[in-house]
């Protein structure tokens, strides 16, 4: 004799299992995007085009000029001076979404230079959260939705690959070991 309620849990596991498939598909299909699909203006107009880092890790760091993080730029900038002979691309993408970079790009560029030391790329200033963020951004916020920028300096460290690899809350400096040691992973793995 069959019993209807196994009938009804092996239907329904079916069907579940087919839905697993198709968002399984779906999943897929976003995950094909990779970060090398999205440029940035630089800071001095010119784009900055994540292509042309391709195979390589890229640390793409939202910044401001007037947060209590701003001093980060002198770790990102050892972080350049240390592993970018290897490989390593650093972006600077300066934003106003906390309210803490209401310069213009004269302004943002003086104080990283000579302030800072800054010889690594800076983008133009760009919206990194919510609906109206720069393709690259709302990309990682659909990537890893739990791990989006809640303050200036938090890092998204690009794979070879193109994909998200790691990131890096704004608290963690940018010499942390933490950081130091999946730069240097990656930077082997090649």
């Amino acid at each position: 004799m069959i019993d209807r309620r196994m009938v009804v849990l092996g239907l329904g596991a079916s069907l579940t299992g087919a839905t697993f498939a198709s968002a399984a598909r779906a999943d897929n299909a976003v995950s094909k995007t990779t970060a090398y699909r999205f440029s940035f203006p630089a800071l001095s107009g010119d784009p900055i085009r994540l292509a042309d880092f391709s195979g390589k890790p890229v640390l793409v760091v939202n910044t401001a000029s007037q947060c209590g993080y701003t001093p980060q730029y002198v770790g990102l900038q050892q972080l350049w001076s240390e592993f970018h002979q290897r490989g390593l691309s650093i972006i600077a993408v300066p934003s106003n979404d906390f309210h803490q970079e209401p310069g213009v790009a004269g302004d943002i560029a003086e104080l990283a230079k000579k302030e800072y030391g800054v010889t690594f790329p800076m983008t133009a200033k760009a919206v990194v959260t919510g609906s109206n963020a720069h393709p690259f951004y709302r990309w990682a916020a659909e990537a890893r939705p739990k791990e989006t920028p809640r303050w200036n300096f938090h890092k998204y460290l690009i794979g070879r690959d193109g994909y998200i690899a790691d990131v890096f809350a704004s608290s963690v400096d940018p010499t942390d070991t933490r950081v130091k040691t999946a730069v240097a992973r990656m930077l082997a793995d090649g």
